[in-house]
């Protein structure tokens, strides 16, 4: 995909309501998704892998490839995960309150936060009473499938 395609993709989601646009062609895959700033873009491209060529006796090892950097510590308490990917909201309209706050006690089946996916708003419910310690979701912003919303204790 040649820059300039790439830049005007990136306009387009700049200038629009939407918050991710994913394009699929032959010779790679892009996706644009809108955060605070900037709009960060991943772009992968499908190459053919050449076969790997047989060590040559004597010849120096290859350097060993970096470990991946450990994760973070996961905090303490059950997290209320995203069930899917879209919009984060904690309250029902913008001037509304939030359904929940840290500290609020909740009970399994409470509405805790909206999720809007394709134009239709989906309640998440706490799948366990406790206790609200942290809210990890930022309202307005986007969620990914499985990423932690809110720690419960």
């Amino acid at each position: 995909m040649d820059l300039r395609k790439l830049k005007t993709l990136i306009d387009l989601v700049s200038e629009s309501n939407i918050s991710e646009l994913e394009i699929t062609e032959t010779e790679g895959k892009v996706r644009i998704v809108k955060g605070g700033g900037a709009a960060p873009v991943q772009y992968v491209q499908t190459v053919a892998a050449a076969p790997a060529a047989a060590p040559v006796a004597g010849a120096p090892a290859a350097p060993a490839l970096a470990s991946p950097p450990a994760p973070e510590a996961a905090p303490a308490g059950h997290a209320i995960k995203s069930p899917m990917v879209g919009t984060f909201y904690r309250s029902s309209s913008p001037g509304a309150p939030a359904f929940v706050e840290i500290g609020s006690k909740v009970n399994e089946g409470d509405t805790v936060c909206i999720i809007e996916a394709m134009k239709i708003l989906n309640e998440i419910e706490a799948d366990k009473s406790g206790t609200i310690t942290q809210i990890l979701g930022e309202n307005g912003q986007a969620v990914e499938y499985g990423q932690p919303l809110f720690i419960i204790e």
